[in-house]
């Protein structure tokens, strides 16, 4: 494997050509486990940022894509249709909310946020609301790396403060402080009421993670928040976006993470698991309140919009995982991080440690010298992918209780080797 040509030539997320970060070479790919090109292998602790929740190399997932290999890769969506799409479009259906009965497919995450943007902008200029033109949302929230996206992710310790001279400017407000399993004060609520209040005029539609903001910093928020954010919504008349795109398909312990609040969003967006991490795909659904509300055409249509290949892979992973016990699963890794990653709280450098569903995470005092953490866990077989000063895991929902207390041996013993 050319790693040199790699290096000099090839961009990887978030880095430069200049001083370009060390890579590892994976030859394959099976089960939990990267094999490595030097002939090891290591867990990934990240489910591939967070979408292979089966694990990799599937029979099931081969197969749907094998299968509908034969009769077509690719075709327009536009005027054209096809079975996989419509499938997966009745079972994102049947799986959600009943008022979120109409879906856009998106190629990525991050397009399915400007989808969900645009859909909620048009529907605010076809019904006449034309002083709506800004985006209520938290700091430290991330939602992709399109301009869009961007414009909604955290404007000051976000990625994408070299930008923000390009950027719409929009409404933000502090992150949550409620933990997910605090007790609810009224008072947690009070800026977001004070700012809705004061904008809802000016305001297209709210959006932000439910319950886990995940690339903005791994806050996990109560649910009452939800609840609150949408009476409140209801009563300014100001649309609700959800990203799922992280928490959807089961990793907060349930199939989507505003189900621990018993709400729905008027558009929610899906991807990374959407397709078991086989293939870039997502979706947009919203409710017919915004889609009966745009009676002019949605302009937004992606070249490979509802690919053929990624919808069977979808349904696939879907109808396996619903198939499968991944309650129980995640409720188990859930328990095992909490037993095993809690007692590193005790260490000096550690701020918090944190867990919920499928998410462990081991929030640091200060950031750590992530390639050299790397190093370390991957001599151990482990894989993970450290940012900022959080430390986290996202395993697939397939891996053993052992290979779970692997992990998390391996993340306490290199931390605390690491700052003691």
């Amino acid at each position: 494997m050319d790693i040199e040509f790699d290096q000099k030539h090839l961009w990887h997320p978030y880095t430069n050509l200049n001083e370009p970060t060390p890579v590892l070479g994976v030859e394959r790919a099976e089960g939990i486990y990267l094999y490595l090109e030097d002939g090891s292998r290591v867990i990934d602790a990240m489910s591939s940022w967070w979408c292979c929740i089966h694990g990799y190399n599937h029979p099931i997932l081969n197969q749907a894509i094998t299968n509908q290999l034969t009769k077509m890769s690719h075709v327009m969506f536009g005027g054209i249709t096809h079975e996989p799409a419509i499938q997966l479009g009745k079972r994102l259906i049947e799986i959600t909310d009943k008022s979120l009965d109409a879906v856009f497919f998106a190629d990525s995450g991050s397009v399915a946020v400007e989808v969900a943007m645009k859909m909620a902008a048009q529907y605010c200029f076809e019904q006449g609301l034309v002083s709506k033109k800004r985006f209520l949302t938290f700091a430290r929230g991330y939602h992709g790396d399109t301009f869009g996206a961007m414009s909604v992710c955290d404007p000051e310790t976000g990625m994408h403060h070299k930008f923000s001279k390009l950027l719409n400017q929009h409404i933000f407000i502090d992150s949550p402080a409620c933990g997910f399993d605090d007790d609810w004060e009224d008072h947690y609520l009070n800026e977001f009421a004070e700012q809705l209040a004061a904008n809802h005029e000016k305001i297209i539609a709210v959006i932000f993670e439910p319950v886990v903001q995940g690339a903005g910093g791994m806050n996990f928020y109560s649910p009452e928040y939800l609840r609150r954010v949408r009476q409140l919504c209801d009563r300014y008349g100001v649309l609700l976006i959800f990203d799922e795109i992280a928490t959807g398909f089961g990793r907060t312990g349930r199939l989507f993470a505003y189900e621990h609040a018993g709400v729905t969003p008027d558009v929610m967006c899906l991807g990374k698991s959407l397709t078991g991490g086989y293939m870039t795909l997502a979706a947009v659904l919203c409710n017919q309140k915004v889609s009966k509300g745009i009676s002019t055409n949605f302009m937004h249509g992606p070249t490979f919009m509802a690919n053929p290949l990624a919808c069977a892979v979808g349904l696939a992973s879907i109808d396996l995982l619903l198939q499968s016990n991944w309650q129980q699963k995640v409720t188990e890794i859930e328990q095992l991080m909490q037993q095993e990653l809690m007692p590193i709280n005790e260490l000096e450098q550690v701020a918090n440690v944190r867990v919920l569903g499928a998410i462990g995470v081991i929030e640091m005092k200060k950031p750590l010298a992530w390639q050299e953490f790397q190093k370390r866990t991957v001599a151990q077989g482990v894989w993970v992918r450290p940012f900022m000063n959080l430390v986290y895991i996202m395993p697939p929902f397939i891996i053993e209780p052992e290979d779970l207390t692997h992990i998390t041996k391996v993340l306490t013993t290199t931390i605390t080797e690491m700052t003691c």
